[in-house]
């Protein structure tokens, strides 16, 4: 029996999605998205879940596609072709609106549609000698289902010449990009750069995290007008009465931590 192309690991409210296709570069592939989107729903329904951590096996996050796979599309009618390309659109949808924090952890070459799922994630920390591509023109491709998410996070005038150039990235440009957020140091695990953000996350309240990513989806797009000066206000009143609110500031009035402190972490 062949090893699972994603391993998924459990421990005190954090989720580890694991790619394991690391003789292939972790390229992605239909069976991978399939089980990457598989685990994102069931970790949704998760009700001890805190945190999402995505990462890889070997030396590389992620060659992006899979090139034979994508070589398969000529074989295939115009609809299975579109059905095929739509799933990797729906995936990346999938983790931008994921409830939970989603954390990405970075090493080796992260090219094309991996691109999409980092620029997808809340928090993406990546090693010292970790490089990045949109390497799609090079193969006659463009980066349509990524470009959307990678557009928000590094900006139109960026987007422009990398996605143009496929211009190798190296983490410290990658970093002023935007398109990370922590570069690790020379002497840093991965693990060890993320330990103190990740229990940083666990001393949050899991309410207000998923409350705070809902918020911020719903106003990225709108003009800051009374409208949303007033919807602003009536969120913030909502939340500030909730059990958790009440609870994290009583705790903090009386120097105590706060009760889901002691949950799952």
């Amino acid at each position: 029996m062949s090893d699972p192309v994603l391993l998924v690991n459990h421990s005190r409210g954090l989720v580890e999605l694991i790619f394991n296709r690391p003789e292939q570069g972790n390229a992605l592939n239909e069976a991978m998205i399939d089980a990457m989107a598989d685990a994102l729903r069931h970790a949704a329904r998760m009700p001890e879940l805190r945190v999402l951590v995505i990462r890889a096996q070997g030396k590389h996050f992620s060659a992006g596609a899979d090139l034979n796979w994508m070589q398969q599309a000529y074989q295939l009618t115009p609809e299975q072709n579109l059905a095929a390309a739509r799933k990797l659109a729906l995936l990346l949808q999938q983790i931008d609106t994921f409830s939970h924090p989603v954390l990405a952890l970075v090493q080796g070459a992260a090219y094309g549609g991996a691109l999409g799922i980092i620029s997808c994630c809340d928090l993406v920390i990546a090693a010292a000698d970790s490089r990045f591509c949109f390497s799609e023109v090079r193969l006659g491709l463009i980066a349509a289902t990524i470009s959307p998410y990678v557009l928000r996070a590094i900006g139109l005038r960026q987007a422009r010449r990398y996605l143009l150039t496929a211009e190798v990235i190296a983490a410290t440009t990658a970093e002023q990009l935007g398109l990370i957020h922590y570069m690790a140091t020379p002497e840093q695990s991965l693990d060890e750069a993320a330990d103190a953000l990740i229990a940083g996350l666990l001393r949050n309240g899991p309410c207000a995290l998923t409350a705070t990513k809902q918020w911020l989806q719903d106003i990225a797009d709108l003009p800051i007008n009374s409208s949303l000066i007033d919807r602003s206000a009536q969120r913030l009143a909502e939340v500030r009465v909730s059990d958790e609110a009440q609870a994290g500031v009583h705790a903090f009035l009386q120097q105590q931590p706060p009760p889901w402190e002691d949950d799952n972490v």
